[in-house]
């Protein structure tokens, strides 16, 4: 029997309105997410708030469509949604101060290089000429064809001389092409390449500032800075540039203080510090058009103050003002003509666009069964243990709750030794633990409903033993590495069933075998704690979380851990004339488990020689009949053509 999906029906005391509290939706979703009268998320992906798409009908439609789970979805429109508020912003502040330059964004291309997402912002970008960042050869290469005569192209990164050359090749085209300088080493060569083709190159130049960074990426900024010149070597290249009577070709100015800038005032120092060194060598003659604030525009992920990596102290609005009216400051100070200001946001053009579908597959419970009658034979420790359960069921005061806790931890214990030791049948044993986790289960509700402050340790204790596993269908090293690797928090939430209040608390884990394949984290109402409300999981029908702004660097940086790999993606246009609001324009399928072992040299051919040679001895040795070996072996070589993800039964409909 397939499962079918429940329809959502209201329950008194409780509505989408609260379903969407309780998940700090307006912490994180910036407008684009919500939770509909159906109990479903759904996404706003445009300047028109009446059209809302509905991501369960999006699922459905997928499957139809031959999609695998999970699933990645990215709604496109969100993407042009964030470049066009970014650049309006901007254009805002710009003519509310009276500042006489422009603002151009810049998309650094690491952060997602997918190439529907870069042409998409490309396209978003033109009214206002939005330019690219590239900080490799490979991206060097894949970005040169989409830039013309007008396009920005800023090159970072670690150079040599065939990327230098490939740069002065771009210029030579007439292509705006600016390499940054790094390291002084990397101004000799592109000066000595441009020598030999008797060439003036244009360029920029990244400083160390003093100013450091805020957040897990700090280090990005500051004298300890990975990339950028000092300020003597800035005052070298300098001289060398009046020399060769080519102080004109230094165009650019850049810092950059790392990703996700949670403090403002640390980027407003930064502003200031590098407006100060352009207005001395503006004053010494040179003609800089365009400081270059870098990336780090911050994204909310809905978490609090004690997590820098997911939340940052100010809006849009203000990051522009910090900008804008601290480089006027100090120019209107210096009496120096302002700078056109250049920004290399990725994040926070990316992140919101694409949303992880999760399916759960499963729920491990430690009170799974309940007590059965305890026989009059039964030892003592099972019934000293029932006769607690009794006791924490009748009363109601919370010392008594407490007391009861303890004295089942206490023959819990003394049971376990006995089991150990071999006087306690695992019949007995078994029942034991069902009786105990049965107390836990009452003695952390009653503490619960009494609210107590300061919440007592030992339910703190019950709570985390008391969360259940829900088994998604996906990989954490993968799909949200940033979660395992520095602690990034992600919102997550169900996708359905939200008109219906989640009644269970649960952590969700991945296939892996690591015991790091866990989302340990998340965002609700309360803060940020350790567990989710969910809804109990019924193997008959399907249960979907969605896992949020996983838009940026999360499927670059994602590992293959168990050989885990890419996942289908569905690619999402809103369209009001369209059933539900919108159309698929493209779908990709993930990576199969043939192409995952041929990554790391398993060849299919060689496999499929070796296996069949396995069968055709078990076959001759008269272990198999030669029909039974005949299927076995095209099993085998079917599933090669899979998905890596599993194949389960939820996956099936909707």
């Amino acid at each position: 029997m397939q499962p079918t999906m429940r329809d959502d029906t209201l329950k008194p005391g409780w509505n989408n309105a609260d379903a969407q509290a309780l998940y700090a939706m307006d912490n994180w979703s910036d407008g684009f997410y919500s939770v509909n009268e159906r109990g479903h998320v759904a996404v706003c992906p445009t300047s028109d708030l009446t059209l809302q798409i509905d991501v369960m009908d999006v699922i459905r439609a997928a499957r139809t469509e031959g999609v695998s789970l999970p699933m990645l979805i990215r709604f496109q429109d969100i993407i042009s949604a964030r470049v066009h508020r970014l650049n309006l912003k901007f254009q805002d502040t710009i003519q509310e101060c009276g500042y006489a330059g422009t603002y151009r964004s810049v998309y650094p291309v690491k952060v997602n290089q997918l190439h529907e997402v870069v042409t998409e912002i490309l396209d978003a970008g033109q009214a206002f000429n939005i330019g690219l960042e590239c900080g490799s050869k490979a991206e060097l290469l894949a970005t040169l064809p989409l830039v013309g005569d007008k396009t920005l192209l800023l090159c970072n990164g670690v150079k040599d001389d065939v990327m230098l050359s490939l740069m002065l090749n771009a210029q030579q085209l007439g292509q705006q092409v600016v390499p940054i300088i790094e390291k002084y080493s990397e101004f000799e060569q592109l000066m000595a390449l441009a020598k030999a083709r008797s060439l003036r190159p244009r360029m920029g130049v990244r400083l160390k500032l003093g100013t450091r960074g805020s957040g897990h990426w700090s280090e990005s900024g500051g004298a300890r800075s990975k990339f950028g010149l000092t300020l003597p070597e800035l005052v070298m290249l300098v001289h060398q540039l009046e020399r060769d009577e080519m102080t004109e070709q230094l165009e650019l100015l850049h810092f950059h203080l790392g990703s996700q800038i949670s403090d403002i005032q640390v980027l407003r120092s930064a502003v200031k510090e590098i407006t100060q060194i352009y207005a001395d060598l503006t004053l010494r003659g040179l003609r800089i058009r365009y400081l270059d604030v870098g990336g780090g525009l911050g994204v909310n992920y809905g978490a609090d103050y004690s997590n820098p990596d997911s939340f940052i102290n100010y809006g849009l609005k203000e990051y522009a003002n910090v900008i804008v009216y601290s480089v006027k400051e100090i120019c209107d100070e210096r009496g120096v003509p302002v700078p056109d200001l250049l920004s290399e946001s990725g994040r926070a053009l990316t992140a919101h666009h694409s949303l992880l579908v999760v399916p759960v597959l499963g729920v491990h419970k430690p009170d799974s069964t309940s007590p059965t009658p305890v026989p009059d034979d039964a030892p003592a420790v099972v019934t000293r243990m029932n006769a607690v359960r009794r006791e924490v069921e009748l009363t109601e005061h919370v010392a008594a709750v407490l007391e009861c806790y303890h004295d089942a931890l206490e023959i819990h214990e003394e049971g376990e030794q006995m089991a150990r030791l071999g006087y306690l049948p695992v019949e007995h044993a078994a029942q034991l633990e069902t009786i105990y986790w049965s107390i836990c289960r009452v003695a952390l509700r009653k503490l619960a409903a009494a609210e107590l402050n300061p919440v007592p340790a030992e339910q703190l204790e019950l709570e985390k033993q008391l969360t259940d596993l829900y088994l998604g269908n996906f990989s954490v090293f993968h799909s949200i590495i940033d979660h395992w690797a520095i602690g990034q928090t992600f919102p997550v939430m169900p996708l359905h069933r939200l008109l219906e209040k989640p009644e269970r608390r649960g952590q969700l884990v991945d296939l892996t075998c690591d015991s790091d394949g866990k989302v340990s984290q998340y965002i609700t109402s309360s803060g940020t704690v350790n567990y989710l409300p969910l809804h109990d999981f019924s193997a008959s029908e399907p249960y979907y979380l969605g896992i949020f702004l996983v838009g940026a660097y999360q499927e670059i940086l994602g590992d293959a851990h168990n050989l885990f790999g890419r996942v289908d993606e569905v690619h999402i246009y809103a369209r009001t004339e369209e059933e539900g609001g919108f159309w698929i324009e493209e779908l990709l399928k993930g990576v199969s488990v043939k192409e995952m072992l041929s990554q790391v040299q398993y060849f299919p051919n060689d496999l499929d020689r070796r296996m069949s040679e396995f069968v055709r001895q078990q076959v001759n040795a008269g272990r198999i009949k030669p029909n039974d070996g005949t299927r076995i072996l095209t099993i085998y070589n079917r599933h090669l053509e899979d998905t890596t993800y599993c194949n389960a039964r939820n996956n099936n409909t909707v």
